[in-house]
């Protein structure tokens, strides 16, 4: 019986090899990019310093941390930071399921796939690109808004890189353009993975697309929309920084609303270079999404135990 459990397991080893074969390349790449540089978050703890190297560097311990607590702007950027986000997860969503449905009902295999390249290429394009578009319309000089529209509503010019009351409308409005279509395409998959044999039970039932979509595609979807959603949260306190950096195109004026944690790290940064305080800001957001990421998918757990991502 032993030698047969031998012979079985070496049998399966063999089948298997290929696979782990495989798989080398990609676990060779994850090591050295995500694993070996998290020895380097010991640099948060220290005054690094370039000739003494990271590990001869003076010990400060939450010294670096004091830099984002203790500013006069530390409530500033964290509400940014987090409002942002939040209100980019829950639009996010909406659009994006809300998309997936209406393109799930175009038939014309030609149109569904225009219609899906149309909508990620926003998120294929640069946000330095971006920031260049969104100036085009938003330009005193020479925007489309100030040139072309405003004047035919009979509205006056607004200098919209000076006004910072109208960016956090605007900033919502680039990222869900840009970021909604990859979501999109996500649940746009999960949906056509869903068994055609419900619709069609449905049907013979009388339901109607209303009531399909509302007891079988938004249920059935839930599971990637959770898993999706909790990857999110997990980013809570990381913001795009081309989003917030690049299209304000850096205005001071608007700073008290597009001034976020990563951008006001790297203003300062750019001013400091202190290496120490970066690491800091990274290890802190790190480990704040890290709990978030549990909290929440503990709480999804409670409410259903199938859609947990853990």
């Amino acid at each position: 019986m032993t030698q047969r459990t031998a012979v079985k397991r070496k049998s399966k080893v063999r089948k298997s090899g290929v696979l782990l074969l495989m798989m080398l390349p990609g676990i060779i790449y994850l090591v050295i990019n995500n694993y070996l540089p998290m020895f380097g978050v010991v640099i948060a703890f220290k005054d690094f310093n370039y000739t003494k190297g990271i590990f001869g560097s003076d010990w400060i311990g939450f010294k670096n941390f004091e830099y984002l607590f203790k500013t006069s702007d530390a409530f500033v950027i964290t509400r940014n930071t987090i409002l942002y986000n939040c209100v980019f997860i829950i639009l996010n969503l909406i659009i994006a399921v809300g998309l997936a449905i209406l393109l799930n009902e175009v038939k014309k295999r030609f149109l569904s796939r225009f219609y899906q390249s149309v909508i990620l290429l926003p998120y294929l394009i640069s946000m330095v690109i971006v920031g260049y578009l969104v100036f085009a319309v938003f330009s005193m000089d020479n925007g489309l808004l100030n040139k072309t529209i405003l004047p035919m509503l009979g509205i006056s010019e607004i200098p919209w890189y000076s006004e910072a009351k109208y960016w956090p409308y605007i900033l919502t409005i680039v990222h869900i353009w840009k970021s909604a279509g990859y979501l999109c395409v996500i649940y746009l998959a999960a949906i056509i993975g869903i068994d055609k044999e419900y619709y069609e039970a449905a049907t013979i039932d009388g339901a109607g697309k209303w009531m399909q979509i509302k007891r079988i595609t938004l249920p059935l979807l839930m599971p990637v929309v959770t898993v999706m959603t909790l990857m999110q949260i997990g980013r809570i306190f990381y913001s795009d920084f081309g989003l917030f950096y690049q299209v304000p195109l850096n205005s001071g004026a608007l700073q008290s609303t597009t001034n976020v944690i990563d951008t006001y790290v790297y203003r300062a940064l750019m001013n400091l270079g202190d290496i120490g305080m970066s690491s800091a800001a990274g290890l802190y957001q790190s480990f704040v999404g890290f709990l978030l990421v549990f909290i929440s998918n503990y709480v999804v757990k409670k409410i259903n135990r199938d859609n947990a991502l853990f």
